[in-house]
């Protein structure tokens, strides 16, 4: 009983440790793919042709 007592502690300090770093690294990957979702869409975005937004193009007749 007296070695469960000596590694518990050690133990239970390395269990905490890592669930700390697991939860760092998904929050990073999360925010990794809200960015490259976020860079798509500016991208998408960019590569609409700009007339088609554009309010004052719909006034003007050829």
């Amino acid at each position: 009983m007296e070695y469960v007592a000596v590694l518990l502690p050690s133990l239970v300090v390395g269990l905490l440790f890592w669930f700390a770093m697991k939860a760092i690294f998904n929050a990073d990957k999360s925010e990794r793919q809200a960015e490259a979702r976020a860079q798509a869409e500016a991208e998408a975005r960019a590569a609409t042709p700009a007339d088609r937004n554009d309010p004052e193009s719909k006034d003007k007749a050829p």
